[in-house]
């Protein structure tokens, strides 16, 4: 696998593959290039089925701070309206990239997780957070809507729409274990055990049934604006696709022998 990112770390070991924010200094903020970077990147993994299970974390204290407060905030202003359109796109397609790529994506929260930061845990299908963590969708802080790359899609999702509602108004900080509470933090942990967590979920995912871990992915993305019967019939004609897929058939045998399965079927 030859992906040589240049903006953050990316280390691939029995399966998973890493993603590391790596400006520790900034609270791993991210800059105009970190976004291109990152949107780009997450797509090419569909191309690498040596990549089964992704984890995201930072390096350092933190998580992600959001938006670079110089990089990027301090030169919006220098944007005319088309300019900002191309930006708030960029942004989107990272958070875009998250939830569309065919692997369970995993974020180690070992710290502040604020603004941009916030959405891409959010964006991520479970968080394992520090205790030390805290969360904050802070864009009314500068001005702006709450709504921001996704944040009001997701959210309600996750926490039910009045939580939501109020977290995406106020732009208050919550800690991990109001994020626990509410549903936000899958587990919360010492910050030491943070990563190592994560990454043994990570393993645990990429030993299972890669093809079948990426159609449950595909179908909670895609039935979301269905009917419930729409939803049924969607989900019988997966797990048709599922049952025709070697890794169906190893399941039974390894069973049937008593023994731990292999699953050898790509993502």
């Amino acid at each position: 696998m030859s992906l040589t990112p240049s903006t953050f770390r990316f280390e691939l070991a029995a399966g998973v593959g890493t993603i590391t924010l790596d400006r520790p200094e900034r609270l791993n903020s991210l800059t105009f290039d970190s976004y291109v970077e990152l949107g780009d990147f997450l797509p090419k993994l569909e191309a690498s089925p040596e990549v089964r299970a992704v984890v995201i974390t930072g390096a350092g204290k933190g998580f992600c701070s959001g938006g670079d407060r110089h990089d990027i905030i301090a030169r919006l202003f220098e944007r005319d309206m088309q300019g900002l359109l191309e930006f708030t796109r960029t942004t989107g397609k990272l958070i875009q990239a998250i939830r569309q790529v065919r692997r369970p994506v995993i974020a180690a929260v070992n710290g502040v997780a604020v603004g941009a930061g916030a959405v891409v845990a959010l964006a991520c299908d479970v968080r394992i957070v520090s205790d030390d963590a805290r969360f904050g969708f802070v864009f009314p802080k500068v001005g702006l809507s709450g709504a921001d790359m996704g944040a009001a899609y997701l959210l309600p999702r996750i926490v039910g729409l009045g939580r939501a509602s109020e977290l995406l108004f106020t732009g208050e900080l919550i800690d991990a274990a109001e994020a626990y509470r509410i549903g936000l933090a899958n587990r919360v942990l010492p910050k030491a055990e943070v990563l190592s967590a994560a990454l043994t979920l990570a393993r645990s995912l990429a030993d299972g049934p890669a093809f079948a871990h990426a159609m449950t992915k595909q179908m909670i993305e895609a039935e979301h604006t269905m009917s419930l019967p729409e939803a049924i019939e969607a989900e019988a004609q997966a797990q048709a696709i599922c049952m025709q897929h070697p890794d169906f058939r190893e399941a039974f045998d390894a069973m049937v022998a008593r023994r731990p399965p292999r699953f050898r079927g790509a993502p």
